[in-house]
């Protein structure tokens, strides 16, 4: 078989993977192909999306490696979710997602405790929406489930990792870490 047919059967593994993602180290033992060829090929694949007129991307994150969506056809994605039976978050859903965006991972007692207020429907709208999923859970009592953002909030919001985020002010209350996060996911969301 030729690297090019492995190129192909890469690009087929990263669509499989979804937001799963793989490894260079998994690539490698599912082709059974050496690292530096299986990373060569990544290189190449990249370039390709890199250098045509595609919709979709390779993605490396967290050594991670994932085929998304290009950030700026992001319009045409918002369109297709408002056509659907989604609507735009609420103010509590963005509220909360901006909470666990800054704070992750963090409980759902936790984000109570920041916004004052009960927070489970935003929390289980944005988890349905596939925004937060469950990353672990907390080493205390009852071992409360912990949530942190997915690949589809990088891909929403036209991040590639969540250092990307914008710094909250330093002098900021953490009561108005809320107020300053929704300025920024309203800013994108106009975007």
């Amino acid at each position: 078989m030729d690297l090019s047919q492995f190129k192909a059967i890469i690009e087929g593994l990263l669509f499989v993977s979804g937001s799963d993602g793989l490894t260079i180290k998994q690539i490698s033992s599912i082709i059974e192909l050496d690292q530096d060829t299986v990373k060569y090929l990544l290189n190449e694949l990249k370039y390709d999306y890199e250098n045509t007129v595609r919709g979709i991307q390779i993605l490396e994150s967290e050594k991670h490696f994932y085929l998304t969506s290009k950030p700026e056809h992001a319009d045409y994605f918002k369109k297709l979710r408002s056509n659907s039976h989604t609507s735009k978050l609420t103010q509590a859903s963005l509220e909360t997602l901006a909470i666990i965006a800054y704070n992750q991972p963090i409980t759902r007692a936790e984000i109570e405790e920041i916004r004052g207020v009960k927070s489970d429907r935003p929390i289980q709208t944005i988890l349905s929406r596939g925004l937060i999923e469950e990353v672990g859970r907390k080493d205390a009592v009852g071992r409360p489930m912990m949530f942190g953002t997915t690949l589809d909030f990088l891909t929403y919001f036209g991040l590639r990792s969540i250092e990307e985020l914008p710094p909250l002010n330093e002098h900021i209350e953490e009561g108005d870490i809320t107020e300053e996060a929704d300025l920024f996911f309203d800013k994108l969301n106009e975007e």
